[in-house]
C-alpha cells in the first residue's frame, strides 16, 4: 500500500517526520492490537468552494499544503476515468484498420484482374497481328500488281488517244453538209428572201482555227448552265459571271485571282439588269452587257417565240442604252441539246454576230452580222450546220464553228465551220476535237485579244487555248 507524505511549506523537516509517521504506521500494522485500536481515518476536508462572480484571494493559492491536501483524493479518480475510456477508443481503432485492411485486399484484387484482363488482351492483340501480317503482306503484293497493271493499261489508253488524234488530224471528219444541197439544190435550198452575200472583211484577219491546243479547269462557280467571259474590248483583267438561263444579276469580279478564291462571291460586285435574260447568250462586248430579254409569257425553253428582243445595258452607269426587236420571226432554239438558248450572240476581230435558227429552216442554224452600236442587223446567212447534236458555236475572224457532242455527254468536237466571207471552204477547215473531257458546253465564250475559249461545262468554268493558222494552209 502506498503512503501519502505531506511536506510543509518550508520544506524543510518534512523528511523526519514521514519517516516517523511511517515507522509507526508499518508498527501499527504489524501489532494487531494496535490495529484494532487504531482510530478511524479522518476524512478529507472538502475543497473551498468558488464564489460565483468572484476571484479567489491571494491566500487561497499560497496555501499549497491546503491545496495538495484538497487534490490528492483526485487523483485516482483521473487515472480510472482515463482507463475506463481507453477501451472504447481501442476498439475503434481496431474497427477502422479492419475497414482498411478489407479496402486494400479489395483494390488488389481488382489490380489483379486489370492485370490478368491486359495480358489476355495483349495476347490477343500479339495472335491477331501474327494473323494479319501474312495478309498484309499479299494485300501489298496485290496493290503493286493492280498498279503496274493501271499504268500499262494508262499508258495503251494514252498511246491509243494520240494515234486517234492522229488520225483524225489526217483524215477529218466530212463536213456537215448536206448531198442535196451540194450537189442537186433541192429541198436544202433557202429562200430568195435571205441575203447570202458574201461578208467584206473590215479587218485584215485571216486566221482559222488550227486545233483546240489545252485546257485549264478554273474552278466550280453555280448552276450547270451559265455563261462566264473577258470584254475584248475593255479592262483585260475584269471576269463577267451570268450563272443560270432565267436571272437579272451578274458577277463582276475584278480580277481573275479573285474568282479562283474559295469565297469567291464575296469579292464579286453584283449588277442587276431590269429585264431577265433567256438562255445563254448574253455578250459582254465594248463596256455593255448584250442579252435576249425573255418575252412576257413566252415559253420556257424549247418552244418557238414569235418575236425576241436584244437590250443594251451600260455596265457602268446601269442603264439600258438601247434595244431591238431581232428581225426574224418564229425563232426556236438553235442548238439541239441546249433548248433554253433562242439566240447566242458572239464577238471576234469582226465585231458583233448572232447564231439563231427559225421554224422556216428548222434543220440547219443561221448566221447574222450587227451593228454594235444600233442592234441593227448588216446581214444574214444560211449555213449547212445542223441543228441536230449542236450544244454552243463561236466566231473567229468571220468563221462560224459549231460544236457537236451526243447525249449523254462525251467527248465535244468542231464538226462544222461557216465561213461569211468565202474564204475558208468546209474542206480546208480542222475540224478538230476538245481535249479529252466527257461533258457538256454550255456555253464557249471566243476571246479575240487572247485567242482562248472561255466554256462553261456543267458549272466548271474551263479555259481553252486555241492554235491557229492562216485560211489560206492546207489543212
Amino acid at each position: 500500500m502506498g503512503h501519502l507524505c505531506l511536506i510543509n511549506q518550508g520544506g524543510k523537516g518534512g523528511g523526519g517526520d514521514c519517516e516517523e509517521t511511517g515507522k509507526a504506521f508499518q508498527s501499527s500494522e504489524r501489532d494487531p492490537e494496535i490495529r484494532r485500536k487504531a482510530p478511524p481515518p479522518t476524512p478529507p476536508p472538502k475543497p473551498a468552494r468558488r464564489l460565483e462572480g468572484k476571484r479567489p484571494s491571494a491566500h487561497f493559492f499560497h496555501s499549497r499544503p491546503t491545496l495538495h491536501a484538497a487534490m490528492g483524493p483526485s487523483i485516482p479518480l483521473l487515472f480510472f476515468f482515463l482507463l475506463s475510456w481507453s477501451g472504447p477508443l481501442r476498439g475503434q481503432q481496431h474497427h477502422l484498420v479492419e475497414y482498411m485492411e478489407r479496402r486494400l485486399a479489395a483494390l488488389e484484387e481488382r489490380l489483379a484482374q486489370c492485370q490478368d484482363q491486359s495480358s489476355r488482351h495483349a495476347a490477343e492483340l500479339r495472335d491477331f497481328k501474327n494473323k494479319m501480317l501474312p495478309l498484309l503482306e499479299v494485300a501489298e503484293k496485290e496493290r503493286e500488281a493492280l498498279r503496274t497493271e493501271a499504268d500499262t493499261i494508262s499508258g495503251r489508253v494514252d498511246r491509243l488517244e494520240r494515234e486517234v488524234d492522229y488520225l483524225e488530224t489526217q483524215n477529218p471528219a466530212l463536213p456537215c453538209v448536206e448531198f442535196d444541197e451540194k450537189v442537186t439544190g433541192g429541198p436544202g435550198t433557202k429562200g430568195k428572201g435571205r441575203r447570202n452575200e458574201k461578208y467584206d472583211m473590215v479587218t485584215d484577219c485571216g486566221y482559222t482555227i488550227s486545233q483546240v491546243r489545252s485546257m485549264k479547269i478554273l474552278k466550280r462557280f453555280g448552276g450547270p448552265a451559265g455563261l462566264w467571259t473577258k470584254d475584248p474590248m475593255g479592262p483585260a483583267e475584269k471576269i463577267y459571271v451570268l450563272d443560270g438561263t432565267l436571272n437579272d444579276t451578274a458577277f463582276v469580279f475584278p480580277r481573275l485571282r479573285d474568282f479562283t478564291l474559295a469565297m469567291a462571291a464575296r469579292k464579286a460586285s453584283r449588277v442587276r439588269v431590269p429585264f431577265p435574260w433567256v438562255g445563254t447568250g448574253q455578250l459582254v462586248y465594248g463596256g455593255f452587257l448584250y442579252y435576249a430579254r425573255r418575252p412576257p409569257g413566252g415559253p420556257g425553253g424549247g418552244g418557238e417565240l414569235t418575236t425576241l428582243q436584244l437590250i443594251k445595258f451600260h455596265l457602268a452607269n446601269r442603264t439600258v442604252v438601247d434595244s431591238s426587236v431581232f428581225p426574224a420571226e418564229g425563232l426556236i432554239p438553235p442548238y439541239g441539246l441546249t433548248a433554253d438558248t433562242y439566240i447566242d450572240l458572239a464577238a471576234d476581230e469582226e465585231g458583233l454576230w448572232a447564231v439563231y435558227a427559225t421554224r422556216e429552216d428548222d434543220r440547219h442554224l443561221c448566221l447574222a452580222k450587227l451593228d454594235p452600236q444600233t442592234l441593227d442587223t448588216e446581214q444574214q446567212w444560211d449555213t449547212p450546220c445542223p441543228r441536230e447534236n449542236a450544244e454552243a458555236a463561236f466566231v473567229i475572224c468571220g468563221t462560224l464553228y459549231v460544236v457537236y457532242n451526243t447525249r449523254p455527254a462525251s467527248r465535244a468536237r468542231i464538226q462544222c465551220s461557216f465561213d461569211a466571207s468565202g474564204t475558208l471552204t468546209p474542206e480546208r477547215a480542222a475540224l478538230s476535237y476538245f481535249p479529252r473531257r466527257y461533258g457538256a458546253h454550255a456555253s464557249l465564250r471566243y476571246n479575240p485579244r487572247e485567242r482562248q475559249l472561255y466554256a462553261w461545262d456543267d458549272g466548271y468554268q474551263i479555259v481553252y487555248k486555241l492554235e491557229m493558222r492562216r485560211k489560206e494552209e492546207e489543212v
